[in-house]
């Protein structure tokens, strides 16, 4: 193997992977087997890989060599997750090991059964023998007693095999070296019922788990559907690493799990395995940002859950889709205001909200700036906000180098009266004391969630639960908004805001 820069897809930057080149392809006779990567490339030679692909391939070949006994990945829909998990690792599993025992789970029978059936298909392959000719299910001289159906297949002479099973169906009376799980929820309909969950989890711990033994490897692939699937009850009872860099593959935890969770519009901190900027797709060429972009509009809680492997309970959701729009301005505007909250640190976002305030003190958002640019990008951005929506006076914390900001903003902004406060007082209780507030007073421009996507997407789904949101930045933003619009000049109390 040797490390070399790959030019990647559009919508994603280039990164130091790993990628074999084609004179390193190994043969029978080979001092070491192929590559998880190589052997894909060997028997399916149509497979065009993406970075990710090849990414997601090196850590299934991890797996398939031991140094992993336990795996989570979760992929958005049409990535290409079951031919890289379901498809070609079970081969070339049992092209290293014959005698493994393997077993494939789904949400069906039918299904899981297609699996074995692809499989099959691989290891009667010529392409198959030329890499592994010790692995052999080809009938014939078949010996007494040798299995080969839809639901299960042995490799001749050896002890290993594969097995195929829909989710409830059983196992009794087989050992499992390697089991593979794949998508254990047909739907969402599925994943959002308590019973099929509940079943679910019922039948993991009482035939998956019963089967497997001290040495025996898991690995869970998913589309994420809800957060108390199979993989987020995993994660609450048993100790679960998110996977970040190479060097984590080489010292796994004995008895806890890699998560690897592709998201399919980058929103997380770039790292060793996913290098993309925020916003960047994950596969451009098949499904582009803009397409992306289309479908978290359509519904973001949604969204969140299958595409960027972040579930959240609609029922937990603080705001959800309860914001009121509006498409003109009243006559009467009293203020034109802005409120600004500068990035805590570097996976924080800039939330500046320009807004105007009626006569009965109902505040209507009217240009925003949502933003995780460093700071040298973000003061002209503001700046020109100001002067854009027309603002007359702009609030600027100052808990984290917001009175330098505020000093840059001002200089851009001249005639706008620029003010630095510091806020104390505790985020979470702002945030949910004023939720109700927030609600009622505070309208957004009709087709916002076009224009500010990511601050859509991110009020629409922040929790009830304080501490399972990922971002708070827009949430204080509305929430200083409205604490600033109904707290009279003396600031000595909240006035009391009439509910229909």
């Amino acid at each position: 193997m040797v490390k070399k820069t790959e030019s990647v897809s559009a919508g994603v930057s280039p990164a130091e992977i790993f990628v074999p080149d084609i004179g390193e392809l190994c043969f029978p006779g080979a001092a070491e087997p192929p590559s998880f990567t190589e052997f894909a490339l060997g028997v399916y030679p149509f497979l065009e890989l993406q970075s990710f692909h090849r990414v997601y391939y090196r850590v299934l070949e991890a797996f398939a060599r031991g140094r992993v006994r336990r795996l989570m990945v979760t992929m958005p829909p049409q990535h290409g997750k079951s031919v890289g998990s379901t498809t070609l690792l079970p081969a070339y599993m049992l092209g290293l090991d014959p005698d493994l025992r393997v077993a494939i789970a789904s949400y069906s029978g039918s299904l899981a059964s297609k699996f074995n059936r692809r499989v099959q298909r691989i290891l009667d392959s010529r392409e198959y023998g030329a890499f592994f000719p010790a692995t052999c299910i080809k009938q014939g001289t078949k010996p007494p007693g040798y299995i080969r159906t839809s639901e299960e297949v042995e490799v001749i002479d050896h002890r290993g095999g594969l097995l195929s099973v829909g989710r409830e169906g059983s196992l009794t009376g087989n050992r499992v070296d390697c089991f593979i799980l794949d998508d254990l929820y047909k739907d969402a309909m599925e994943a959002n019922s308590p019973l099929v969950r509940a079943n679910c989890w019922e039948w993991y711990t009482s035939v998956v788990r019963t089967r497997m033994h001290n040495a025996s490897r898991e690995l869970i692939v998913f589309t994420r559907w809800h957060e108390e699937d199979l993989i987020g009850t995993l994660m609450r009872r048993e100790p679960v690493e998110e996977l970040r860099t190479w060097a984590q593959l080489e010292r796994p935890s004995a008895d806890g799990w890699l998560h690897l969770n592709f998201e399919a519009l980058k929103a997380s901190p770039a790292t060793e395995l996913d290098p993309r900027q925020p916003g960047e797709a994950l596969w451009e060429t098949q499904h582009g940002a803009t397409l992306l972009a289309a479908k978290r509009r359509l519904d973001p809680v949604q969204f969140e859950a299958m595409y960027q492997g972040h579930p959240t309970v609609r029922e937990g959701l603080l705001y959800g889709l309860n914001f009121t729009e509006y498409d003109d301005l009243p006559r009467e505007i009293v203020r034109r205001a802005n409120y600004t909250d500068t990035a805590d640190t570097g996976d924080d976002y800039l939330c500046s909200i320009s807004y105007a305030v009626d006569a009965d003190g109902v505040i209507y958002v009217t240009d925003a700036v949502y933003s995780r640019a460093p700071m040298e990008e973000t003061e002209p951005l503001v700046g020109d906000l100001l002067v854009r929506s027309g603002t007359r006076q702009a609030l600027i914390e100052s808990n984290n180098g917001g009175r330098g900001f505020a000093r840059a903003v001002q200089a851009l902004a001249p005639d706008v009266r620029v003010e630095w406060f510091h806020q104390s007082a505790n985020k979470e209780a702002r945030i949910l004391s004023n939720a109700a507030t927030v609600l009622h007073l505070v309208r957004w421009p009709r087709g916002w969630n076009l224009r500010w996507p990511d601050l859509y997407a991110h009020l629409t789904t922040y929790r009830r639960k304080f501490r399972s949101n990922r971002w708070h930045d827009a949430a204080d933003v509305v929430t200083g908004i409205v604490e600033h619009e109904v707290m009279d000049r003396s600031r000595k109390r909240l006035r009391g805001v009439r509910f229909a």
